[in-house]
């Protein structure tokens, strides 16, 4: 997006097109995840950030595709179980291979509830998914920090019914999360809600043993609407307290079921990820 042109014309994929209420001046993870992934839905605040991750760490576009992939090998994976109801909170922009794509090559009929609170992302979100059947996909414009006003939400409930298993992805999220925001306890708030059956997926930033480099790196969301806190993997693995996980566990996303062989690098890949059961 240009800010040169924020604000001309009132159609949300028209190119350089930007909700006059958007502060472009403040940079925002969904949208800097979205410069990495290669996007084009951010603006140059959120270039600059994205520029200063990758001279830090020239691998953090490999990072985020990774990522990226983890989301979908889970999302078909709960699809293949028998789960049809997703709760994509943080989901950022909606690109190819988003949460409902992959959940509705399984079954047609999947439940998708999208969750940010970036309005640029749910106005993207609504025009990307115009069309879309309101009974099976809604966009809600939520933080996460504030759990209930997610589960408690009118249109989260006319699409997920809270009586049959759902999966609630948090993904590429919790590392935006400060240690006295309570991570674990918003996970907690979460599995509680749900019934048995369900599943939580989680993928989470390391420092990938190089805390001098990331630390560098994570200088980009210095200046943005959320920061970056590294979490180690016992900390992270702690997130799925009262879950059962799915093997392997929570390790690096390139070794959580691979389709093929997982690549000999998965070490530079600084995300680990797992899924946890609700019995």
């Amino acid at each position: 997006m240009d800010e040169s042109t924020a604000g001309l014309g009132d159609d949300p994929l028209a190119p350089g097109w930007v909700p006059p209420e958007i502060d472009t001046t403040k940079a925002h993870p969904a949208r800097i995840y979205d410069c990495l992934l290669g996007g084009k839905d951010h603006f140059d605040v959120d270039r600059q950030a994205a520029e200063v991750v990758i001279k830090a760490l020239p691998g953090a576009r490999d990072m985020v595709r990774e990522n990226r992939a983890f989301l979908g090998r889970a999302v078909r994976h709960l699809a293949e179980s028998g789960i049809t109801q997703f709760l994509d909170v943080g989901t950022g922009i909606p690109g190819p291979g988003n949460t409902g794509d992959v959940a509705r090559a399984v079954h047609p009929d999947a439940r998708v509830v999208y969750v940010d609170y970036d309005p640029v992302v749910a106005v993207h979100s609504r025009a990307l998914l115009a069309g879309a059947d309101p009974a099976l996909t809604a966009i809600v414009v939520a933080d996460v920090r504030d759990p209930l006003s997610i589960l408690h939400h009118p249109a989260v409930h006319e699409v997920l019914d809270f009586d049959q298993p759902i999966a609630v992805l948090m993904v590429a999220l919790l590392h935006f999360i400060k240690p006295e925001e309570d991570a674990h306890g918003i996970v907690t708030t979460f599995r509680t809600a749900l019934p048995p059956g369900s599943a939580v997926v989680i993928s989470h930033g390391t420092d990938g043993g190089d805390p001098e480099t990331s630390a560098e790196a994570r200088k980009g969301w210095d200046n943005a609407t959320s920061q970056f806190t590294v979490r180690d993997r016992t900390d992270i693995t702690a997130l799925f307290d009262g879950l059962d996980l799915i093997p392997p566990g929570v390790v690096n996303v390139p070794l959580w079921r691979p389709d093929g062989p997982a690549r000999e690098d998965w070490a530079a890949i600084w995300f680990d990820g797992g899924v946890g059961l609700k019995r």
